[in-house]
């Protein structure tokens, strides 16, 4: 039934956006993380959406509608420079003194953090308004 599909994209968003905040997470985790190479340094990871269209040869649109839903493509990677920071007496400092910082942008990644939260919170509200405005339907008929 079509007027159950919402279900389906709402949940594939809260699913999209679990992983966005679990990948920032990961960035701001390792924002201060050092390395002796700049290709041993952690580099800022970006989940990429995909949108998925979901019954789009539908032979009867009275019973299914064409839906979208979304779906994590993948995870990138950054290919920013990692910043080279001289500190000499570091332990995994190179034979010049350098040590290689992360490249993630703390400010970026707590702004994507919460963009990535209001847009769950979002998702948990149209599931729950769905489901109210479904149980408010079965009761019309009492």
């Amino acid at each position: 039934m079509a007027l159950f599909s919402i279900f389906d994209i709402a949940g594939s968003a809260l699913s999209a956006q679990s992983v966005r905040l679990n990948t920032t997470a990961s960035n701001l985790a390792n924002a201060s993380s050092v390395a002796g190479k700049p290709e041993d340094a952690y580099r800022s990871r970006q989940p990429v959406f995909q949108t998925v269209m979901q019954n789009q040869g539908v032979s009867d649109p009275l019973t299914e509608a064409a839906s979208a839903a979304v779906r994590v493509a993948g995870v990138v990677e950054s290919q920013a420079e990692t910043p080279r920071v001289y500190q000499p007496g570091h332990p995994q400092a190179d034979a010049e003194g350098y040590v290689y910082m992360s490249n993630v942008n703390v400010v970026d990644e707590m702004v994507n953090m919460i963009s990535a939260s209001r847009s769950y919170q979002n998702s948990i509200e149209v599931l729950n308004t769905s489901k109210e405005l479904l149980l408010r339907t079965l009761t019309l008929g009492q």
